[in-house]
């Protein structure tokens, strides 16, 4: 595990919503770069039992937000990058017990950015896709 992954676990521990009680864990942070994940719970599932689309999309805002904030995790800078918009296209239900989100940067400028959430399952089946465009709240940082 990487010092900057340890930090990133360390400050999003305070998002209790996302990693206490929907049990999402930061795998790996770089800059601009994050993979999360989730063992699937009965909890998750909705009355059909299927796997909740908030449960889908809060991994994805995640690890969104430790990819977008990593540099300044990096340089010990309090986070900054916040989302503006997110689009979600739920692709499949999910077949394995774990799902992973996986960011890649398409852009991240001074003050506003924009990544690309990739959501699968163990099995390597893509479940959704998220775009989230982001803006820094600090522009002194």
């Amino acid at each position: 595990m990487t010092n900057l992954t340890h930090k990133a676990q360390e400050v999003f521990a305070n998002d209790r919503y996302a990693t206490d009680i929907t049990g999402i864990s930061i795998d790996l942070v770089e800059p601009r770069k994050a993979l999360c994940s989730l063992v699937i719970r009965e909890e998750h599932r909705n009355a059909m039992g299927a796997v909740m689309g908030g449960v889908i999309f809060t991994l994805a805002d995640l690890a969104f937000a430790a990819a977008a904030n990593a540099e300044l995790l990096a340089e010990e800078k309090p986070l900054a990058w916040v989302s503006l918009g997110s689009e979600i296209h739920y692709l499949a239900q999910p077949r394995g017990e774990r799902l992973l989100a996986e960011t890649s940067c398409i852009k991240q400028g001074r003050s506003t950015c924009v990544y690309t959430i990739h959501i699968y399952d163990e099995l390597n089946s893509p479940i959704a896709i998220v775009t989230t465009t982001g803006m820094k709240t600090n522009k002194d940082i």
